[in-house]
Parts: C-alpha cells; sequence; structure tokens
C-alpha cells in the first residue's frame, strides 16, 4: 500500500512555517479584523480561530487531550481565550515556539500530519475571511495532503480508497477533502462526490451546502 506521509522532522518544519505565515498576516490586528466571521467557520470569528489554533498545541502540552477533536473540545479552546486580544494569543503560540519545536519532530505519524493538516486549514479559513490568499504552495499543504491520502488509502470502501490516487493535489484536492468545497466544487474539480460525502462519514467533515468562493 502506498504511503503518502511526509516524516515527522519535516512536518514539524512546515507547522512551524505556517505558524510564523499566520502571525505576520494577523500581527497587529484590532478588534474590528478580529470580529470577521470566518465563512468555513461560520460560527467562528477570525479570533476564535485563533484561539483553536493556539489551543490545540496548549492542549497537547498540558495532556489536556479529553474529547480530543469534539466541539467540546474546541469549543473550551474558545471560551479560554475569551478576553484575549489577536496579539495576546500570538504571545501565547510564541511562547509555546521552543517546547514546540523540540516536541513536535518526535510525535510519530499520523498524529504529527494531522495536525499539520488541521493547522493549514484554519490558516486558509482565515485567509478566506480576510481576503488575503496566500501560501497555497506551502509545505504545510503538501503536509496536509500527504495526510489525506494516508488516511483515504486505508479507507474500507473502494471507491474512496481510490480517491487517494486522484490527480488533483495541494491546495484543491485538500480543500476539497476538508469540508471547504461545495458538491458543485469538488464535482468540477473531478473527484467523486458521492465518493467525498462517504469518507466524510467517517470525519468531523461535511460538504458544505453553498460554495465558499477561495
Amino acid at each position: 500500500m502506498p504511503q503518502f506521509l511526509h516524516d515527522p522532522a519535516a512536518a514539524a518544519v512546515a507547522y512551524s512555517e505556517l505558524r510564523r505565515r499566520v502571525t505576520d498576516l494577523l500581527a497587529g490586528s484590532g478588534t474590528d479584523r478580529a470580529q470577521v466571521v470566518v465563512p468555513h467557520c461560520p460560527s467562528w470569528t477570525v479570533k476564535n480561530v485563533l484561539s483553536h489554533m493556539v489551543g490545540v498545541p496548549e492542549d497537547f502540552m498540558s495532556g489536556n487531550m479529553g474529547g480530543v477533536t469534539t466541539e467540546a473540545w474546541t469549543q473550551r479552546q474558545v471560551d479560554r481565550h475569551v478576553h484575549d486580544s489577536i496579539d495576546d494569543l500570538l504571545g501565547v503560540w510564541s511562547a509555546l515556539d521552543s517546547q514546540l519545536d523540540l516536541i513536535v519532530p518526535n510525535v510519530p505519524n499520523p498524529i504529527v500530519s494531522q495536525l499539520v493538516f488541521d493547522q493549514a486549514t484554519h490558516e486558509h479559513d482565515i485567509r478566506n475571511a480576510l481576503g488575503q490568499p496566500g501560501g497555497r504552495d506551502s509545505s504545510a499543504i503538501a503536509v496536509a495532503d500527504g495526510f489525506m491520502r494516508f488516511v483515504l488509502s486505508r479507507h474500507t470502501e473502494p471507491a474512496v480508497a481510490a480517491l487517494s490516487e486522484t490527480s488533483v493535489t495541494g491546495f484543491d484536492f485538500v480543500r476539497c477533502l476538508g469540508g471547504r468545497r461545495s458538491a458543485d466544487q469538488i464535482a468540477a474539480a473531478g473527484l467523486d462526490v458521492n465518493a467525498v460525502r462517504v469518507f466524510m462519514q467517517s470525519m468531523p467533515l461535511e460538504i458544505p451546502a453553498e460554495a465558499i468562493d477561495e
């Protein structure tokens, strides 16, 4: 069976680069920018999404992994930082840097690649909300692509497993398989919509009812 995952050290570098990109994008953001609603996460603002992005490594470092990936777990991250500004959150993230740089390369796959997939997904959710595209050819997207193909290749449904070999790659692939493209957009990309829908039934993802421009 083909292996698509990057090694943990490469995934760790991709994560570090992503942190710097998001920090550069959001540093100095005022309240108005922080409160922009993120269309891909319609109950969350830019600050809420960043709270989750910072909260994941916080919880990982503290061992607070009860209910990991559930809505309750992610909402606790948002609630924990409700009174923080964007710069406060970026400061917390920065303070974790030295610890993360030591630990993340030693986290085994697929866990570390799943972390990068989640963070890359939300980087582009924020970019979409702010109208600031970028980082679409990043190493984080490459790691996210590999993670998705790894998971797909192990699916018991042949049509779903076949998605791991699609010629759709990179940013488009990650957005289609990450619940960020509508059925029409997925079909337009050349992917089997029914197979994508079956796959998402086993993941905390769903196909949005309406297209959201990227």
